[in-house]
């Protein structure tokens, strides 16, 4: 969106991204509700660490497996067509999981979920980078970011109290009429581009194009040192807010189900100021890689923290939980930076790879941690010891620093040289 657009194309351009970002809410609710609900559908089901963690990387696996496939679909039809089918996908999933009798039923809706939640990202960056000019990405996806968030606040303490209320299955009726209403939204409201942007008048690739498109993004030089962070760096930080923080409060800390959860609510708190304080820093500093670096390395000390100090206060967990959510807001501008290394007509499958790759990475580490903490014999009363979270925290810091590692020898790619290249391109 050019300063020259008039007023009502700017309006326009922000209700879509604000009708994406609400439909953006039910995603983050279901993939973080069982860091809350977890030790309950442990208790309910009669399962262990190993299942849990198997159940919830399993909405990962789903969403890293349609990536690719959305890629292609959004650069042949759209995000409007595509977004509003795969929520219908995310709608049955979400439904699938609340009527489920046991763990097999909860694990497919869990994957059905996943997959159809996940177009809603690229779904957004894609509409953002076709509606905004270059140098507003990363904060507009950062916004968006910060309102699907409201989904994380919603799976904290509200769904806590709504669990003891009604339970967890009524509370999941609820939010699966509302993805049903956001599918609704997204149909009626966004549009694929503004008048005169050359995707609306372009010629559609056939498949063989398609997949040539995607070897082009598959063979760019840079992607390789980018993926290396974006599979771990929000793996790591969403194992902890999205599946084992809630437990870790609960069974080392001695929280409740409701102190546990105004903890991870304070955390995404944080993270949505994170989201608002870190996006903009890519304009304010001309760089992303140097950001993405330095907040990574500060999520690998505080786990650190947790990792070599025993029996630390409370007040040392709650700090590091919270800290942590700040510093997720760092893995929007590993995006950022591997969104500038495509051009326009790969912009779908280019964004598509490099969610796979966070998607793919947040399904592994789950699914691992599970495996990590599950090694550790139970204490008497079922509980994981402390032992069993401090391996788990330790081997998330290694992870980081060998993709900060690798990452560091990407080139980065600065707001500057895309704006001077997008003005000379306009002359």
């Amino acid at each position: 969106m050019s300063p020259g657009m008039s007023r009502g194309i700017r309006r326009q351009a922000v209700i879509i991204v604000a009708t994406l970002a609400t439909a953006y809410v039910a995603s983050h609710f279901f993939r973080a509700a069982n860091v809350t609900i977890g030790l309950d559908l442990m208790r309910d089901l009669g399962i262990g660490p190993e299942a849990l963690g198997a159940l919830t990387g399993a909405f990962f696996f789903g969403f890293s497996a349609m990536q690719i496939p959305c890629g292609f679909l959004f650069d042949r039809y759209g995000p409007r067509r595509t977004v509003t089918g795969m929520l219908g996908v995310a709608v049955l999933g979400a439904a699938l999981f609340t009527l489920a009798p046991g763990w097999p039923q909860l694990l497919a809706g869990r994957a059905l979920m996943g997959a159809g939640f996940g177009v809603m990202l690229i779904g957004s960056m894609v509409v953002i980078s076709r509606w905004f000019p270059p140098d507003r990405f990363a904060t507009l996806a950062g916004i968006v970011l910060s309102v699907g968030l409201l989904g994380n606040l919603l799976a904290t303490t509200p769904l806590a109290w709504g669990t003891e209320m009604i339970g967890w299955r009524g509370v999941f009726g609820l939010m699966v009429a509302f993805t049903a209403l956001a599918a609704l939204g997204v149909w009626v409201i966004v549009r694929d581009a503004p008048p005169g942007h050359p995707f609306l008048a372009r010629t559609p690739e056939t498949a063989a194009e398609m997949i040539q498109g995607l070897g082009e993004v598959l063979k760019n030089p840079q992607i390789k040192f980018i993926i290396a962070l974006n599979f771990c760096n929000y793996a790591c930080t969403f194992t902890v807010q999205g599946l084992w923080g809630g437990p870790f409060l609960r069974e080392v800390h001695g929280l409740t189900r409701v102190e546990s959860g105004n903890v991870l609510l304070v955390a995404v708190i944080a993270y949505q100021i994170g989201m608002l304080t870190i996006s903009p820093l890519d304009r304010v500093f001309d760089t992303r890689k140097r950001i993405a670096i330095t907040g990574t390395l500060l999520i690998a000390a505080i786990l650190a923290t947790l990792a070599f100090w025993a029996k630390a206060p409370l007040w040392v967990a709650v700090g590091a939980i919270v800290g942590i959510g700040f510093l997720s807001a760092s893995s929007t501008m590993v995006m950022t930076h591997g969104r500038g290394i495509f051009p326009d007509r790969l912009i779908g499958r280019g964004i598509a790879a490099m969610n796979t790759s966070v998607m793919l990475g947040v399904a592994c580490m789950q699914t691992l941690s599970g495996v990590i903490v599950g090694a550790f014999t139970p204490l008497p009363d079922g509980a994981r010891s402390e032992d069993a979270y401090r391996t788990l925290f330790g081997f998330m810091v290694v992870v980081l620093l060998i993709a900060v590692t690798v990452y560091g020898r990407s080139r980065d790619i600065r707001p500057s040289d895309e704006l001077r290249a997008r003005q000379a391109a306009l002359k």
